[in-house]
């Protein structure tokens, strides 16, 4: 006869057995990510389990899959469409992989400039908000109630009782803070929608139809709908209290005016209608911004867990795909999947000359490891790698021959390439392409380079570290 205890454990078994023919079974994974998951099932069967079934797919319901898919539609006809808009021939790929990811082709006639500093960045934003007459649509994966942030809130206020449409967006973890405090009623009171993104009520995701860590990490502002900023920076100061012993935070955000700003605003759009039931198309009825006669060929484009399977990989990978000179990387969390690996390495064998900074010390210890992990890889094909030491370079940045350059949210780990939902920017000018390379000048001339024969020369305890952390990767 079976007893009770028995039977619980003939139970978890069939779960586990259940859950290691899943992760086996599972279409669109990549053989390490799935290698990484099946290691972890053997070694901790009842850990494994757990974490698999908390995180080891990216999952949204039908409901919120449909829902997202809708909007976005509903929103695409609003796109500015400009067949055989002009970018270099080694660019073109670049640039159609991205319009392929969102489904609208590349605007002609932008420009931009680049903030001096986060503190100057946030300045520029007031004023672009204090100067709206029509609206202020802003999402921001972490917003604090510090002085930046402060100042940004009293900006809407100010703002959304002249009778301008504000819409705020943050995320409803990375600004949990935010989202429970007098400044968010401020805000409401005022007149401006607020909205916390991807919230999950008491962290079972089930219940809003996706995985609990679904984040939205983007950063959109988006004023009268021709201005727009885009980058690395969340609204808060350098000094970023909640992760103090990492300051400063070093960041970018670039200004845009032109259609590009059309663009960016159907991304956060489309969030908006989704998670509302607004219906946004309205909001575009006036004229898109017109293109300049001297200005850059650019496009917008939103990533996520909705996206086809690596698709933000496949950005990243064009874009080096274009390299014939050099290409310069900034990136705080470095996980990649194998074909971001192999573009990289790809591009410096081919005789590209490839340079990755890294911040010395990381915010998170096991992303930082992974990332030193790799160096190995790197280094063997000629890559030079760079550790800031200034404070915690968070700036996500990518320069090919001083002309094409993607800027934005997304980072080279896991998280960006696979989960959240992430906003770039790609353009081609020589112009800006230089100040954002003059902002890598400065991070690196305040780096070290590592050494690669003292990386070569790993003892084999180290060896053994490193390659079980890029065995690890796929779990983070």
């Amino acid at each position: 006869m079976i007893t009770f205890r028995t039977a619980i454990w003939l139970m978890l078994a069939g779960v586990h057995v259940a859950v290691v023919v899943r992760a086996i079974m599972l279409e669109g994974r990549d053989a390490y990510a799935r290698g990484a998951w099946l290691l972890l099932l053997v070694a901790l069967p009842i850990v494994g389990t757990i974490l698999y079934l908390l995180f080891g797919e990216v999952w949204v319901s039908d409901a919120f899959r449909t829902r997202f898919r809708n909007a976005y539609d509903a929103l695409l006809p609003h796109a500015t469409r400009e067949p055989g808009t002009s970018s270099s021939p080694a660019f073109e790929g670049a640039f159609r992989t991205c319009e392929a990811a969102s489904r609208w082709s590349a605007s002609s006639g932008n420009s931009a400039t680049i903030a001096t500093g986060s503190d100057e960045a946030i300045a520029s934003i007031v004023g672009d908000i204090d100067a709206a007459t029509s609206t202020v649509h802003l999402s921001f994966y972490i917003w604090l109630g510090d002085r930046n942030g402060s100042t940004v809130v009293d900006a809407v206020c100010r703002a959304a009782r002249r009778g301008v449409a504000c819409r705020i967006v943050a995320d409803a973890i990375g600004s949990r803070a935010l989202v429970r405090s007098s400044q968010w009623t401020a805000m409401r009171q005022a007149g401006a929608w607020v909205h916390a993104s991807l919230q999950v009520p008491f962290g079972l995701g089930f219940l809003a139809g996706h995985r609990t860590d679904l984040r939205n990490h983007r950063k959109i502002v988006v004023v009268d709908g021709r201005i727009t900023w885009c980058g690395s920076q969340n609204c808060a100061d350098p000094a970023f209290l909640p992760k103090r012993a990492f300051a400063p935070w070093v960041d970018i955000l670039i200004r845009y005016e032109g259609p590009v700003a059309r663009q960016a605003e159907l991304i956060f759009a489309s969030v908006w209608m989704a998670e509302t039931g607004e219906d946004m198309r309205p909001a575009f009825a006036i004229r898109a911004p017109a293109p300049r006669p001297d200005g850059f060929p650019a496009i917008a484009v939103g990533t996520g867990p909705l996206s086809p399977h690596a698709t933000m990989t496949d950005i990243f990978v064009a874009v080096l795909a274009a390299a014939r000179e050099q290409a310069v990387v900034s990136t705080p969390y470095f996980a990649p999947d194998p074909p971001l690996l192999d573009a990289i390495v790809a591009a410096a064998r081919r005789g590209v000359r490839v340079t990755i900074v890294f911040p010395q010390r990381n915010d998170s210890r096991i992303l930082g490891a992974i990332s030193r992990a790799y160096y190995p890889v790197l280094a063997r094909a000629g890559v030079r790698i760079f550790e800031f030491r200034g404070g915690l370079l968070h700036a996500k940045t990518l320069v090919v021959d001083g002309s094409l350059a993607l800027v934005g949210s997304a980072n080279m780990d896991r998280r960006s390439l696979d989960l959240n939902f992430e906003n770039n920017i790609l353009f081609e000018s020589v112009t800006l392409a230089e100040q954002v390379g003059e902002h890598q000048r400065d991070w690196l001339a305040n780096a070290i380079e590592i050494d690669h024969d003292g990386v070569a020369r790993r003892s084999p305890p180290r060896r053994f570290v490193d390659n079980l952390l890029a065995l690890a990767a796929p779990l983070f």
